[in-house]
């Protein structure tokens, strides 16, 4: 991604008019062509299939050259009709967002057609789910239950925090503030971790492979993104980083979607050294917008012993962590 060194209002933060303004709404306007700020344009479903269809090499399929020359990369749209088993009209129609009826079956066979991931095809459903006029969402709730934080302040030796789909930061213990920022010192509309990466210079340089690290982030907003088309604070997130980072305006083009799952990640704290963490993802019954986050260390590995020495640093007098606003 070319893509070290994109902090916040860095490179390419908008064309300037001659009063020396940011024309921010000319790049607003551009962004419709690759995929939109959200999934609310009305056809994101269209979008993903396009995106999905340019990225899968014809030859995995059998299609052999003909000698025809390409205008777009990947599969041609009669290609994924013939592997799909659906009239190309359909997949046109589809794809310009003048059919509205998607059955399952026919979702199916299109997912099996692009080779979509266990994420994609989830978000394939999800998108052909949310364009029927009658179903509507409502915006996941922003409170943390009692018990759920209760939980966190004992998880002592454990970063821990509670995210929504957004991956908004809603409740966090002290090591979490110790191990990634203290998020009490930032307004609570900046407590975004998927911000954070892009547009907070420190956050961004505790990743050691950043770019990845971004690019998971691109992946879960999209997947957040399917879910929630009219979420407003999600359309607002996506056009703030597409208008302030050039690398997130080519991610989110791409349409790769990201579900949670465990992780492993490496980070280069500014304390203790290097890091490689496994993040363990918990969904919350109650709350199934909510998710509870924590970090561990492989047992005997360099970084538990460097994550046990951040547990008493945490913990010490000599340089107290603030406590979090939201306990």
């Amino acid at each position: 991604m070319g893509h070290e060194g994109t902090a916040e209002g860095g490179k390419d933060s908008g064309a300037a008019d001659r009063t020396g303004r940011v024309n921010v709404e000319r790049k607003r306007n551009t962004m419709g062509n690759s995929g939109g700020f959200g999934e609310g344009d009305g056809n994101g479903l269209g979008a993903f299939l396009r995106a999905r269809r340019a990225a899968v090499d014809p030859a995995v399929l059998g299609f052999p050259y003909d000698g025809r020359p390409r205008r777009v990369p990947g599969l041609r749209r009669e290609e994924l009709a013939q592997a799909a088993h659906v009239s190309i009209d359909y997949v046109v129609r589809l794809e310009q967002g003048r059919s509205r009826r998607v059955t399952g079956p026919v979702l199916d066979a299109l997912a099996d057609a692009l080779h979509l991931a266990p994420d994609e095809r989830v978000h394939l459903f999800t998108l052909a789910d949310v364009i029927q006029p009658a179903r509507s969402r409502r915006p996941g709730r922003a409170e943390t239950d009692p018990k759920l934080r209760q939980l966190l302040d004992e998880m002592r030796d454990i970063p821990a925090m509670i995210l929504n789909r957004r991956m908004d930061v809603l409740a966090w213990n002290s090591m979490a503030a110790a191990l990634l920022a203290d998020f009490s010192k930032k307004p609570a509309g900046e407590r975004n971790l998927i911000r954070m990466t892009f547009l907070d210079e420190a956050f961004r340089s505790l990743y050691t492979d950043w770019p990845r690290a971004a690019r998971d982030c691109v992946a879960a907003l999209r997947m957040a993104a399917g879910h929630d088309p009219a979420d407003p604070a999600v359309s607002a997130l996506v056009g703030e980083l597409s208008v302030r980072d050039p690398d997130f305006r080519v991610w989110w083009a791409g349409h790769q979607v990201r579900g949670p799952r465990e992780l492993t990640k490496s980070y280069r704290h500014r304390l203790v050294g290097d890091l490689l963490l496994d993040v363990h993802q918990f969904s919350v019954d109650a709350l199934p917008d909510q998710r509870l986050i924590a970090y561990t260390a492989p047992p005997g590995s360099p970084s538990e012993e460097r994550l046990r020495f951040l547990v008493q640093w945490a913990a010490s007098d000599d340089e107290p962590m603030a406590r979090p606003e939201n306990h």
